[in-house]
């Protein structure tokens, strides 16, 4: 029982540092990248429907996206949806093709992005915290039940600490690998 509650709080700690890392591919670094339009959806015969299925993304250079759409009848929805998303792209249409043009960032949105992606880190490290507490709270309603000693409840809490730890040392290297990204271009 023990052992199940370890590996499932590991496990909730994981998701954890896993959203934190799709939420920060997100951020885009000025460097062309496909998953940066990983969130925009397109209205697509009456439903909303992700780009990746609509059509076929990749980085033409280092500053380019390219859009190939599957049809071309869906130019202009495409176009609208990357223009109202908030990444602040203008896409360029050739035939069934669009470009996407990174600008170059600059300092001030740098700063604003490594604010976000701090945000972001400290968003995970309380979701990593909660898990801890959760686990914590079934330790102590075990021991009550008499299902653990305190001895062994102990240990269990101490291991769990040791494991919140290894994830916040995690996060934080994402952290900072993303903040070097964002500061080298």
């Amino acid at each position: 029982m023990a052992h199940e509650l370890q590996q499932h709080t590991e496990r909730r700690m994981e998701r954890c540092i896993e959203a934190f890392q799709q939420h920060i591919v997100k951020i885009r670094t000025g460097r062309a990248h496909p998953s940066l339009l990983e969130g925009i959806s397109v209205d697509y015969y009456g439903s909303r429907t992700p780009l990746r299925q609509l059509a076929n993304i990749v980085a033409e250079d280092s500053r380019t996206l390219a859009i190939t759409l599957y049809e071309r009848n869906l130019v202009g929805a495409v176009e609208r949806a990357i223009l109202m998303s908030d990444l602040g792209l203008n896409p360029l249409i050739a035939g069934s093709v669009l470009r996407i043009p990174l600008p170059p960032l600059t300092e001030e949105r740098r700063k604003a992005l490594i604010k976000q992606v701090r945000s972001e880190a400290e968003q995970s490290r309380v979701a990593v915290r909660a898990v801890r507490r959760e686990a914590n709270e079934l330790l102590k309603a075990q021991l009550k039940e008499k299902q653990l000693g305190e001895d062994q409840e102990y240990q269990l809490q101490e291991s769990i600490q040791k494991l919140t730890d290894s994830m916040i040392k995690q996060i934080e290297s994402i952290l900072q690998a993303k903040e070097q990204e964002l500061l080298q271009i």
